[in-house]
């Protein structure tokens, strides 16, 4: 058993910066969310995965891309694609070369109702997050969140791969489950 290192406590300064930091990205998510639920009738993950499948060629990704594009758990966006198709802005088509992939497809009844949310999200977003900066603030507001993003990427990255590989394999235990009542 390895010897525990004294933990590295934050200084007073660090400590209010990451509780002003942590407080500010929970009130901002907090009133994005709340604008759109109230403005477009949409939860933000909703929106995000209407947003990128409009970015895609064609309009369309396989679901996994579309789970990497959004770093989200495969369960939760098949969650969220699920409402999407309930709500008739997104449909689901069968991957033709992987039997178990499917393709996720932005209707044309989803796109418009993206246009019709962008204008008011974007709006939001501006006014909470932009307008109270400075154009240097904007600046390293980017660099920081690049360094961030970078240093935490990899470490979802490991933790996305481990679940997906999770969620592989109780689908192959269904599918041995299933073939075993089969026989």
């Amino acid at each position: 058993m390895g010897v525990m290192s004294e933990p590295r406590w934050l200084s007073d300064e660090e400590q209010k910066v990451w509780r002003d930091f942590s407080a500010a990205t929970r009130m901002l998510q907090a009133h994005l969310e709340g604008q759109l639920q109230h403005e477009a009738g949409m939860p933000h993950t909703y929106y995000e995965v209407l947003v990128a499948l409009s970015e895609a060629p064609e309009r369309r990704l396989r679901m996994s891309e579309l789970a990497d594009a959004r770093k989200a758990s495969r369960s939760r966006l098949s969650h969220a694609v699920a409402r999407l198709e309930a709500n008739g802005w997104v449909r689901r088509e069968s991957c033709p070369t992987d039997k178990r992939g499917s393709w996720a497809v932005l209707t044309a009844e989803g796109f418009a109702a993206l246009e019709e949310a962008a204008p008011g999200h974007v709006e939001a977003v501006r006014e909470s997050l932009f307008d109270p900066l400075t154009p240097e603030q904007v600046k390293a507001l980017g660099e920081i969140s690049a360094a961030l993003l970078a240093r935490l990427s990899p470490k979802c990255a490991a933790a996305e791969a481990e679940l997906a590989l999770r969620e592989e394999s109780l689908a192959d235990l269904a599918d041995s489950a299933e073939l075993a009542k089969a026989d």
